[in-house]
């Protein structure tokens, strides 16, 4: 019998090509997963209050088995993933951060909350999900 997991995909929907990316790493790797991320066509995105999106993004890391979050540099500056990070770290859900391919620069306050560092790369990825989660 397979795993089915629950993920928390962290994303800014600025950069949608890189959780697209992130879904097909688990998908081409044979990870059967339920998303548990807000998806991009929820209303609470755009007509929400700031209280609602961090309550909805609370919701839906309680109920996962681990958190991916990309550790891009703009990972730094952005205050939903600081959030998210926080809220994986209360709820003691497993983080995986991914670096993103080529860059020389880093979130290291994505890195310091990590559970696992893996590469830009599918099978790294897979391999950290069914290991820490």
């Amino acid at each position: 019998m397979s795993t089915t997991y629950r993920i928390f995909i962290s994303h800014s929907w600025a950069y949608g090509d890189a959780y697209d990316k992130m879904v097909k790493f688990l998908d081409d790797n044979g990870i059967e997963y339920y998303n548990h991320s807000v998806p991009q066509d929820d209303p609470v995105h755009t007509d929400g209050t700031v209280k609602e999106l961090r309550a909805a993004i609370d919701a839906k890391i309680k109920g996962c088995s681990g958190v991916i979050i990309m550790a891009g540099v703009y990972s730094s500056y952005s205050k939903w993933i600081n959030e998210e990070i926080a809220i994986s770290l209360d709820y003691e859900k497993p983080i995986i951060a991914v670096e993103p391919w080529g860059s020389e620069k880093t979130s290291k306050i994505v890195k310091d909350s990590a559970d696992k560092i893996v590469g830009w790369n599918g099978k790294s990825v897979a391999d950290a999900v069914v290991e820490l989660f």
